[in-house]
């Protein structure tokens, strides 16, 4: 039975990630197979080249790191700047670069890493959503973790390439596609509250938003193959300050606070669907995601929690 990891997109939300993996870990679920997209693409890499739980000290490194704060770290006149000039982004991917090749190697392939690795990225001159999974990974996951505005689309060969969650925030698809049995969704909290009407331009713009990005979600939950278990894990909820403002992406201070509550949830969750020291040999599971629940998202922290 392949059991598959799939890795969300979300920014520095994807902080939780970080506590969902040590819980999985440590209850003895390892993957066959992991899925990233954007900010879980990074994730992803990293617990794709060691699957175990000394992985966690190693993506607390890179996300505590002078180049993760340096990736979104430059003055807001800097940023402006280099908007003026290259008129496309703010910021340079050069940080980012050099964070992802000094905890993965400059010159590492998907092939030598320990686990199956497919990354998702969105095409521009196709307009279409694109999957890598073989050949350099430092420049795929460049690509799918390219936030438009943020950071320059990464061109391989003669196309250019932005973030991934611009066409599959939560790529389910893609684990299924590859085989895979039993899931699990690592997820930033987003499909875990519920959407109301907007009450101002910027609210709007959200909203819309998280509907585009919600959507396919929604579809391959309610799609979801006879006999494939899907576990969603809870982020933990929300942090009371600041949490959904367009400048949280900056926060860096958060991370510590994202991972401590993921972890607690997320070993609840595990615990009370009878999760221990390893996944049982041939186990189905349940279905953790109710069709009617599919766009909220099941299993909430406080469903958890209680």
């Amino acid at each position: 039975m392949t059991v598959a990891f799939v890795l969300g997109g979300g920014g520095v939300r994807g902080a939780v990630e970080i506590g969902m993996l040590r819980a999985l870990l440590e209850s003895g679920i390892r993957p066959d197979l992991v899925v990233g997209t954007s900010i879980g693409a990074i994730n992803g890499a990293l617990v794709a080249s060691d699957p175990t739980p000394a992985v966690i000290d190693l993506l607390l490194d890179a996300w505590t790191s002078p180049e993760a704060n340096a990736v979104y770290g430059d003055s807001l006149f800097a940023q402006f700047t280099r908007l003026v000039r290259t008129k496309t982004h703010l910021n340079s991917p050069a940080p980012l670069r050099h964070l992802l090749e000094r905890s993965l190697g400059a010159d590492t392939r998907f092939e030598d890493l320990s686990v199956r690795l497919r990354v998702v990225a969105a095409s521009i001159e196709r307009a279409a959503e694109h999957v890598f999974e073989s050949g350099p990974l430092i420049d795929a996951i460049l690509a799918s973790a390219s936030v438009p505005g943020l950071l320059p689309p990464t061109r391989i060969g003669d196309e250019h390439f932005i973030d991934g969650g611009i066409v599959n925030s939560i790529p389910i698809a893609q684990a299924l596609e590859a085989g895979a049995h039993t899931v699990f969704v690592l997820q930033v909290g987003r499909i875990e509250t519920p959407l109301v009407a907007p009450q101002s331009a910027v609210d709007t713009a959200r909203v819309a938003f998280e509907i585009a990005r919600r959507h396919r979600y929604a579809r391959d939950v309610a799609t979801l193959p006879e006999g494939v278990a899907l576990h969603v894990l809870p982020s933990g909820g929300g942090l009371d300050d600041d949490d959904d403002t367009l400048m949280s992406y900056r926060r860096m201070d958060t991370v510590h606070r994202r991972i401590d509550a993921a972890y607690d949830a997320s070993r609840s969750f595990l615990a009370e669907r009878g999760f221990g020291e390893r996944l049982p040999a041939g186990n189905t599971g349940r279905n953790d995601a109710d069709q009617g629940d599919a766009i909220r998202g099941p299993d909430t922290a406080e469903e958890v929690e209680e």
